[in-house]
């Protein structure tokens, strides 16, 4: 286990640990979570530069206001993290322009806010945390999700969602038709769109060796 998994800012990191909510459960969206989005922020980083302090700030605050996948809420969810973040940074006497250059990542990082990412450090944390949606463990948080929102893992009738739309919120294996396997042709970073290339093939080899595992193609 990594004892300093904020590294370089792990100082940071801790004074902005101490205002998020308890743990609501959702180990989709956890610490581990945070780690995982910062492991790809500073890999995405490496090659594209950024402001990493306000990079590290967005990475850990950027789900601090948890509202589950199926609420009514879940389009806002990011715009109440950055309102919420807002005001933490203001608390640490933060200035007005570096809490909106962290506001306006967490902002327009998720897919459901569907806002344009205005600045390098916005669209290195939407590539960041879209990356966590794919590959290995794209794929263990989609029917983690799918066991709390207590969602089938397929259609056992039509697998394929054959001549039907796509009822991700009934069978977590459609899913990745609807969402998952869209994801990578919407990267802002060049450095991020090369990893989700990656990530991308291994969700493709799943859906195919599921499939055929059923019996289906």
């Amino acid at each position: 286990m990594n004892p300093l998994p904020f590294a370089p800012l792990q100082h940071l990191a801790d004074s902005l640990q101490a205002h998020l909510p308890e743990a609501s459960g959702d180990g989709a969206h956890d610490l581990a979570h945070i780690h995982r989005v910062w492991a790809n922020v500073r890999k995405i980083h490496a090659v594209e530069g950024g402001d990493l302090e306000v990079l590290l700030a967005a990475t850990v605050l950027h789900d601090c206001v948890a509202v589950e996948k199926n609420s009514p809420l879940r389009s806002q969810a990011s715009r109440l993290s950055a309102d919420k973040a807002a005001g933490i940074l203001a608390d640490l006497n933060w200035s007005a322009t570096r809490i909106e250059a962290v506001s306006h990542a967490i902002a327009a990082h998720s897919f459901s806010a569907n806002l344009p990412a205005n600045s390098l450090e916005a669209k290195i944390l939407q590539d960041s945390d879209r990356l966590d949606a794919l590959g290995m463990v794209g794929i263990a948080r989609c029917f983690y999700v799918g066991g709390r929102m207590g969602t089938a893992l397929y259609d056992p009738c039509n697998p394929t969602a054959k001549g039907r739309d796509y009822q991700d919120r009934q069978y977590s294996l459609e899913h990745f038709p609807n969402k998952l396997l869209k994801l990578a042709s919407g990267f802002q970073t060049a450095e991020g769109a090369r990893l989700a290339a990656e990530r991308h093939q291994r969700l493709v080899w799943f859906v195919e060796g599921f499939l055929d595992e059923l019996g289906g193609s």
